[in-house]
């Protein structure tokens, strides 16, 4: 039986690995697993990004990045959508598939670059994706609730903290050499 908005259970605020495993979508949504941290889900899927890309990085080419991220947010539109759904929240804070795919556009963009400059990269992403300003304010107004709306809206937010991120850094490397 599939839950629809119209129960009356109550949301699911903290996912176990029991929810995780009932649905594909889930697994995806909730970062394999690393949106079921009980402090800092959003923090620790982007740590688990940046473990997933360093490990994927010397096989993959900017087509594969291109194509695995393209096909993710795609696929991840419809886990995240799902979950929430199930989960009867419209952006929990453990669902990360929205994390990961954003912290691996920032990382394939900005490489090739060391430890310290994926670390920058990890800080700004997550102080734009947690303060909620400007364009990330804006994204996460706009595509608030159920349905494939609010599954585009909880990617897009990350992807608007995303660019802001790539744009500071493309300002400091860039714009100093002036």
């Amino acid at each position: 039986m599939q839950t629809t908005l119209t129960d009356h259970t109550a949301p699911i605020a903290r996912p176990d690995l029991r929810f995780m495993l009932a649905h594909p979508a889930h697994v995806i949504a909730l970062g394999a697993g690393s949106g079921l941290a009980r402090h800092a889900p959003g923090t620790v899927g982007t740590l688990w990004a940046w473990a997933a890309f360093a490990l994927l990085q010397p096989w993959m080419s900017d087509l594969a990045w291109a194509l695995t991220i393209g096909l993710g947010t795609l696929v991840g539109w419809w886990a995240c959508t799902v979950t929430a759904r199930h989960m009867r929240i419209a952006d929990s804070g453990h669902i990360v598939w929205d994390e990961v795919l954003a912290f691996w556009l920032i990382l394939w963009l900005i490489s090739p670059t060391g430890l310290l400059g994926q670390a920058v990269a990890f800080g700004l992403f997550r102080l734009f994706d947690a303060v909620k300003v400007g364009p990330m304010a804006w994204a996460d107004r706009q595509f608030k609730g159920f349905g494939p709306r609010g599954g585009f809206g909880i990617l897009l937010d990350d992807f608007a903290a995303a660019f802001c991120t790539l744009l500071v850094i493309a300002l400091w490397r860039f714009g100093g050499s002036g």
